[in-house]
């Protein structure tokens, strides 16, 4: 009987004991997100690929090097580590520390021996391979069998023969931009919509979009005597068509049908068997074809924002850039024409998944969804 009152006596002292512990003890007072905001009041807090980064004033730019002026770090590190950055001269700060942060050069720097200024009008990449951005939607489904969905399956089997082809093509997750035109209050109806294109290629950085169906398959089989293996075959039809985002237009129509008789099949499970085949024949073909035409575009980024002496830019590591790399700045024209040559940007530091940042080494500086692109002696 006496346990009872001396457990609510030692959970009483426990909680006296944690109230009164220093900042260090593992149980702390208050809820932590109000003391996540009353750190966070005086910083500028910034999403990139819907993860939250704390701005802060790059300590090596001092240094040169082409270093960015700003540093972006995740707001869990900064917090864990927010006297280091409030308290630390930009002029003394430790070269380990600043490995910790989240954005830096690709490669290191080179000693003061060692080191080479390169032509501000040329780039570090000789021969860069540049992916063009290509969002494709699932198919529409045309087939005979309203409980057989192919649209979906089609279009992914469809995307991994095609990586498998080219190196010069970035498939965009139709997911993520589902959900990013829903923030916009965009209907997917509206996804060949020239502002729905403009708004794709200016901030997702979409160069093309591929929409196309199916037809069929249609099976053909035989029922032979009891003695006899049945035969099957079958036949699929693609069609698609390549969207440019920048002008709106349709650069190209493609379509592909197996023959027939290369899908025959025999024996049990046949109709199947012709089905799987049929499918794999005409993707194969329309693969090939669909590969050629998206490795013929040309490349392109834009400016996605423009903060002080900071470019930010829509394309980084996953598109195939480098530090270093110099690209040549256009106004955007009409129709997807380009306009006149503003300046020259050099890529200084990446963030986030495909994005990076650049300062202005030549010219005016560069308004948002401005068109970069790398000189034609250097690009893809």
């Amino acid at each position: 009987m006496l346990r009872f009152p001396i457990f609510i006596l030692l959970f009483v002292l426990s909680l006296l004991f944690a109230c009164s512990t220093p900042s260090w003890f593992p149980i702390k007072k208050g809820p932590p997100h109000k003391a996540k905001m009353k750190e966070l009041q005086q910083k500028e807090v910034v999403i990139i690929d819907r993860d939250e980064y704390v701005k802060v004033p790059n300590p090596g730019v001092s240094e040169g090097g082409g270093q960015p002026k700003y540093l972006y770090i995740p707001v869990d590190e900064y917090l864990a580590k927010r006297q280091v950055f409030a308290t630390t001269p930009p002029t003394t700060q430790k070269e380990g520390t600043r490995k910790e942060f989240l954005i830096t050069p690709a490669q290191p720097s080179p000693s003061m021996g060692e080191k080479e200024t390169p032509s501000v009008f040329s780039s570090v990449s000789m021969l860069p391979d540049l992916k063009k951005k290509v969002l494709m939607t699932p198919f529409d489904d045309r087939t005979t069998n309203a409980d057989e969905v192919l649209g979906d399956w089609m279009a992914e089997k469809l995307t991994r023969e095609v990586n498998g082809r080219s190196q010069q093509i970035l498939f965009i997750d139709y997911q993520l931009v589902k959900e990013f035109l829903e923030t916009r209050s965009v209907a997917l109806t509206n996804l060949e919509a020239p502002d729905t294109l403009h708004m794709l290629n200016e901030v997702l950085g979409v160069h093309a979009l591929v929409v196309g169906h199916l037809s069929g398959p249609y099976v053909f089989a035989t029922r032979p005597d009891k003695d006899q293996n049945p035969t099957a075959s079958a036949i699929i039809k693609i069609e698609m068509r390549i969207v440019d985002t920048l002008s709106g237009k349709t650069l190209k129509n493609l379509s592909a049908s197996n023959p027939v008789m290369a899908s025959k099949e025999k024996g049990g499970f046949s109709e199947e068997r012709a089905k799987s085949k049929a499918i794999d024949l005409a993707i194969n073909d329309i693969s090939r074809a669909l590969s050629k035409e998206l490795d013929s575009l040309d490349w392109f980024c834009r400016v996605a924002k423009v903060d002080g002496e900071e470019i930010y830019i829509n394309a980084g590591r996953l598109t195939g850039l480098r530090v270093g790399d110099v690209m040549e700045v256009f106004r955007p024209g009409r129709a997807g024409i380009l306009g006149e040559v503003k300046g020259k940007i050099q890529i200084s530091a990446f963030l986030g998944i495909d994005a990076s940042m650049g300062k202005l080494i030549d010219g005016k500086k560069p308004d948002v969804n401005d068109i970069l692109k790398l000189p034609k002696d250097k690009g893809t």
